[in-house]
């Protein structure tokens, strides 16, 4: 650990998860935030949105070229799916030694990229400048599946529920509080996004259905695994918690967790594991804040890597 201080910007400052990571680097003692990009906030204080921030940037409305002309060491794109190659490309033509973390899908599927999910892959993390955040509901897919990956007999089940801060802020009925209320709501019931990506994360088949309910943040994943051998609710277990030692942002719980007690927090939590007679069949339950582990904590145990900086700092476990 270095006195030195990095230069960060950020790319669609708006949205919910551009706010929250704001938030967490405004108390980052290494990480400066030099600009935050927003057509639509552009001339207002950041500190006018932010309670967190103090300072005095304000939003500016930045074009691909700008962003790459303000030289900062490392850039958040925190874009909807489909607009990040422009800025990529600008980036990588006029300062390739720039850390880049994108939040969206545009580059998960590619291999060129360093596929940021640090429990299962910080390995890989050495040296690596291009950076695909993984989607929520696949953060907590991975992390609940990863421990029984060698013994599945067929592709696991995730029935997952996220609130509707998910669906982010332009207005659709999956972040509609009027249509959800009193409701739950399915949508892309096969080869969703975050479906495809576990799939080729794993290296193994998955079934995917996610839902949108009434609360603003937070995902519930109950994945249903079918083993080819039976095992004891012991051994699994302890399958959990040998992959899952010193791991402080995964909480190991024994009843099913409730996503009201991670919604604020940057970690997971995973428990309820219940096995159905006969012991081939497994149902775990894990729970994050898509804000935070699911989007804006993730990225910044990213960026924390690349820069040479302890994988916690401004995260709290």
């Amino acid at each position: 650990m270095t006195d030195k201080k990095y230069t960060l910007g950020i790319v669609g400052a708006r949205g919910y998860t551009g706010a929250e990571l704001i938030r967490l680097v405004a108390a980052h003692p290494a990480i400066e935030l030099a600009f935050v990009s927003s057509r639509e906030l552009a001339g207002q204080r950041v500190a006018a949105h932010n309670a967190a921030y103090a300072g005095e940037l304000c939003y500016e409305n930045l074009s691909a070229e700008a962003v790459a002309a303000k030289g900062v060491d490392a850039v958040v794109l925190a874009l909807p799916n489909g607009l990040a190659a422009p800025f990529v490309a600008a980036i990588d033509a006029a300062r390739p030694q720039t850390v880049i973390v994108d939040l969206s899908a545009d580059y998960r599927f590619d291999p060129s990229w360093y596929y940021g999910l640090p429990e299962l892959t910080r390995a890989r993390a050495a040296g690596k400048t291009r950076i695909s955040n993984p989607g929520c509901y696949a953060t907590a897919m991975q992390l609940a599946i990863s421990p029984l990956l060698d013994v599945l007999a067929g592709p696991p089940q995730c029935f997952g529920v996220s609130g509707w801060s998910g669906a982010g802020t332009t207005p659709s009925d999956k972040n509609n509080p009027e249509l959800l209320a009193d409701n739950l709501m399915p949508y892309a019931l096969t080869n969703h996004v975050h479906e495809r990506e576990v799939t080729g994360q794993l290296g193994f088949p998955v079934e995917f259905m996610p839902h949108v309910a009434p609360h603003f943040r937070g995902i519930t994943m109950t994945v249903n695994l079918w083993l080819s051998q039976p095992m004891s609710v012991e051994q699994v277990s302890e399958r959990y918690r040998a992959r899952y030692a010193g791991e402080p942002l995964i909480e190991l719980v024994e009843q099913a967790p409730w996503v009201s007690c991670i919604a604020g927090r940057n970690g997971v939590q995973i428990g309820g594991i219940t096995l159905a007679p006969g012991g081939k069949r497994v149902v775990v339950v894990a729970t994050i804040d898509n804000l935070l582990k699911g989007a804006a904590a993730q990225a910044l145990q990213n960026l924390n890597l690349a820069l040479g900086l302890d994988e916690l700092t401004a995260i709290t476990p």
